[in-house]
């Protein structure tokens, strides 16, 4: 079973290796893909996630598949949600300090990561679905050197210091893609040989 995930996004490459070891994951860095890019034109983390593991699917033939992820803010009513990644041009760090001038005056700083993992066969044109979500707080102001993203300002339910702070170790234990891909590597454990057809 040769399975293709569609990101070229680092950090989550190492998070996906590390968390569906030891199976053997395809990256597009290891098909000469890396410079594909798929444009996210979706209204959901479902329809994103479907829209790149079908596009990297297609052209290498391998079951593939790709998540979507964002921050939905409380106070921000959802924001930035799919637009997580895109919604400010910048540096993560760029991103996180004008996310901390929009909660500036608000005082619940509540919010959830949310993941949606899409399994794509290109040759039955199938998909299936897995999501993870993590509810937890956003921080006054950035912390840690680990991760990427929101990591930096993100304190899961339960912890006092952000997932930047906390380390892998435990963001790979706690988090909505690390719920996602649990739920997906028991998925293809459960199917042996073939994670096709999907039902």
């Amino acid at each position: 079973m040769s399975l293709l995930f569609a990101s070229t996004n680092l950090g989550k490459l190492k998070e996906v290796r590390s968390i569906l070891s030891p199976l053997e994951i395809s990256t597009p860095f290891d098909l000469s893909l890396a410079e594909l890019e798929v444009n996210e034109t979706g209204q959901t983390f479902a329809e994103n996630a479907l829209l790149k593991a079908r596009a990297f699917a297609e052209l290498s033939h391998l079951t593939t598949f790709a998540d979507d992820s964002g921050l939905e803010v409380v106070a921000l009513k959802g924001f930035p949600g799919i637009n997580s990644a895109r919604w400010f041009a910048g540096s993560d760090h760029d991103r996180n300090q004008e996310l901390l001038k929009l909660l500036k005056d608000e005082t619940n700083r509540s919010a959830q990561f949310r993941t949606v993992l899409c399994l794509y066969d290109p040759q039955t044109k199938e998909s299936k679905y897995f999501e993870g979500i993590i509810k937890g707080q956003i921080a006054s102001h950035e912390q840690g050197e680990e991760g990427f993203g929101y990591d930096p300002l993100f304190i899961p339910e339960g912890y006092s210091q952000p997932f930047a702070v906390l380390g892998q170790q435990i963001k790979n234990q706690l988090s909505h893609r690390s719920q996602a891909l649990q739920k997906f590597k028991e998925y293809l454990l459960s199917c042996h040989t073939n994670p096709l057809p999907l039902s």
